[in-house]
């Protein structure tokens, strides 16, 4: 660990925190350890902003100090034991967040997955009365109990994976009782688990059956419900459907325009299927994330670019559709757009539970290398989510941290099936294994 790494503390200070991790390889991605430095003009550019032989200490859930394992070795004995972990020459990551997933939701769709095998397309599958609308039904008819015990197998899964914060999205209520049961399911989740939850109100996301042909209808309903839910502490973001089968840009923007209203960030499907302008739209809205993206264009990628606006890649969805349009990930990075990835958990077209096999997807389907997807899976999913605590290893942020068992950063991405966890912490906390 070079010098400028290293943080002096005084005797008093190196013996007083909470916890300590020491003998740690640690991918910090931070910039303050050489993480996301220009290669070509910066010689202390250092991949992952990884630090070796390397300790943390923790207080009031809070990392207080980052050093070198040198530093601390000789007070460890003003240490319980059970103050003490030791790394063993593992690597440590921040908490996995996973920034885009739909994981409350009622029912079963494998009879689309079957006839999308047979050749029928997403759109077929819509037109008859399937995909969010057949989630929608199973949604509405499911007790608070029910949602609640099918959701949280997803959640388990994910958090034996070592995400520590998530996004869950509404959506598949399409009425303001059902919303709120999603919504409050999620906040549920969170609550019983200990894990950051951001929820997303995302009303906008089809049409349902009662308005059919009255989509303008429909959408003054989702601004009227928005502020309701709102006030009731059930919302952290406003998310929409901008598509060709879904809400066209202007019929969003009245959405967004009561989110801006409510002093809530904004975020947008977009450019899945099409290109109407979606992601140009959020970016105007100085929004959080434009998520899919498979047709943005470069001119949207340059107006991401100056809104700071986050690119969420789904390759689980990419994956499931067979799609064959690719997200223009060179364009992004010529652009300097923060690329995320998450698993879009969802039953129709990403019923994915594996945040590390959505990084590998992002390697195999979309190019992108080790290091962009696991900075895709904790900086930039924390930036997608507003969270400014989350994401890196550095003096000040929240101590969510996972511990593997592997030999480099870039293991986590290139196994495939393996669960290579040694441990995860939450708020300074050691959480039992699951």
């Amino acid at each position: 660990m070079p010098n400028s790494h290293t943080q002096q503390l005084s005797d008093d200070t190196i013996t007083s925190f909470d916890h300590l991790i020491i003998n740690a390889n640690i991918a910090t991605f931070s910039a303050q350890y050489g993480f996301g430095i220009d290669t070509n003009e910066h010689a202390d550019s250092t991949p992952y902003g990884q630090l070796e032989n390397a300790a943390i200490g923790i207080k009031d859930g809070k990392i207080a100090w980052v050093g070198a394992h040198e530093q601390i070795a000789t007070h460890l004995l003003h240490y319980q034991e059970n103050q003490v972990t030791d790394a063993d020459g593992h690597w440590l990551t921040p908490g996995l967040i996973d920034c885009h997933t739909h994981i409350v939701y009622g029912g079963n769709r494998s009879n689309e997955f079957e006839a999308r095998l047979h050749g029928a397309s997403y759109q077929d599958i819509a037109a008859q009365g399937g995909g969010i609308v057949a989630t929608v039904s199973a949604t509405r008819a499911a007790s608070i109990e029910a949602l609640f015990i099918q959701s949280e197998k997803r959640l388990l899964a994910l958090i034996k994976e070592g995400v520590t914060s998530i996004e869950i999205k509404s959506g598949y209520g399409l009425d303001l009782d059902t919303e709120r049961k999603m919504l409050t399911v999620a906040r549920q989740l969170g609550e019983k688990y200990g894990i950051h939850v951001s929820t997303t109100y995302l009303a906008a996301h089809a049409l349902p059956p009662e308005y059919k042909a009255r989509a303008d209808d429909y959408i003054e309903q989702v601004c009227t419900w928005l502020p309701v839910l709102h006030a009731e502490g059930l919302v952290d973001a406003v998310d929409g459907f901008c598509e060709n089968i879904a809400f066209s840009s202007e019929q969003i923007r009245r959405v967004f325009e009561v989110a801006r209203s409510l002093d809530l960030p904004v975020k947008l499907h977009a450019e899945q299927l099409s290109d109407i302008g979606g992601s140009a739209l959020v970016a105007e809205y100085q929004g959080l994330s434009s998520d899919h993206l498979e047709h943005l264009s470069e001119d949207d990628i340059k107006k991401m670019a100056a809104s700071n606006t986050v690119a969420v890649l789904l390759p689980g969805a990419f994956y499931t559709l067979r799609d064959t349009k690719l997200p223009p990930t060179d364009a992004l990075r010529k652009h300097n757009v923060p690329m995320a990835i998450s698993t879009d958990c969802n039953p129709g077209t990403s019923p994915l539970t594996s945040l590390l096999l959505a990084m590998n997807m992002g390697c195999t389907l979309f190019y992108l290398t080790p290091e962009e997807v696991l900075a895709g899976a904790t900086i930039h999913a924390a930036q997608a989510l507003g969270l400014t605590q989350k994401g890196r290893i550095e003096v000040g942020c929240d101590a969510d941290l996972v511990l593997w068992d592997i030999t480099r950063p870039a293991d986590l991405a290139y196994q495939i099936g393996l669960n290579p966890i040694a441990g995860i912490m939450s708020q300074g906390q050691w959480r039992k294994t699951i």
